[in-house]
């Protein structure tokens, strides 16, 4: 009550926030309020001009960073230590705001998208693609992949030690184990997929068949297959390139699947 006298902007956002649950003995309201965050307030009520409580907005991030892990040390910060985000100086209030959210989880912005935007630019272009992650039509989000407050997988991915096992958590159908594996499924999807987005159909790194020909020879079929003098004679410049016949691409279980073909 004493804070909101020359506070009264800052009141409508923290009142709305998980933070003033004062029935959850876990929350800054249950515990000592504003002061819970900001420090003691009895002297800077007192003068406020010299007596100057902690301001986040202009704080170095291990000072924010400290105040915030009094109480997120579990669950989804729980390997915020030592994280990417945490190591190259990124605060809690880069992301977050008590008492000027725009969006769910105290987001500064409306939407995940938009605040990993302020860093992740080119990342972020990738998902206006024409072939992209459902992001734009709100069906995921960042964190459906990823963990940004910290991860023991590659790229602070959520699921398994490679991008790989985060992948087959949902496209169970390309995990195997498989007869006849193609290498690359085994290395990562991201050999020839672009999480993000990408021009290509199925977010692939580059249109078939030269993506296939960054590994293999031409020697066994024509490498100039989108030439002229082989468009006439050819089907294979119809259709999906290499998969119109290797359609098994990510492995076979078939005794003949040696070749992808079925």
């Amino acid at each position: 009550d004493t804070c909101v006298t020359c506070h009264e902007a800052q009141k409508a956002g923290y009142e709305n926030s998980l933070h003033y649950k004062k029935a959850d003995d876990r929350t800054p309201e249950a515990l000592k309020s504003c002061e819970t965050c900001h420090g003691p307030g009895s002297k800077h009520a007192g003068d406020p001009e010299k007596q100057k409580l902690r301001k986040f907005t202009n704080a170095k991030a291990d000072d924010v960073n400290q105040v915030c892990v009094t109480c997120h040390t579990s669950g989804e910060h729980a390997l915020w230590a030592g994280s990417k985000h945490e190591a190259r100086g990124v605060s809690c209030a880069s992301c977050h705001s008590v008492h000027n959210a725009k969006g769910e989880k105290q987001l500064k912005a409306e939407n995940q998208a938009k605040v990993c935007a302020t860093c992740h630019q080119q990342i972020v272009n990738k998902l206006n693609r024409f072939d992209h992650m459902p992001v734009r039509e709100n069906k995921m989000q960042c964190s459906s992949c990823h963990n940004t407050h910290g991860s023991t997988n590659t790229k602070m991915l959520r699921v398994g030690d490679s991008a790989a096992e985060l992948c087959t958590s949902c496209h169970a159908d390309k995990r195997g184990p498989f007869l006849w594996e193609h290498a690359p499924s085994r290395d990562g999807c991201v050999t020839c997929h672009d999480a993000h987005g990408s021009s290509n159909d199925r977010m692939l790194v580059a249109k078939q068949p030269f993506l296939c020909q960054r590994c293999h020879a031409p020697s066994g079929h024509p490498g100039t297959m989108y030439d002229a003098t082989q468009v006439q004679t050819s089907v294979r410049i119809f259709a999906r390139g290499c998969v119109q016949c290797h359609a098994a691409i990510h492995g076979s279980n078939h005794p003949a699947g040696n070749r992808f073909l079925r």
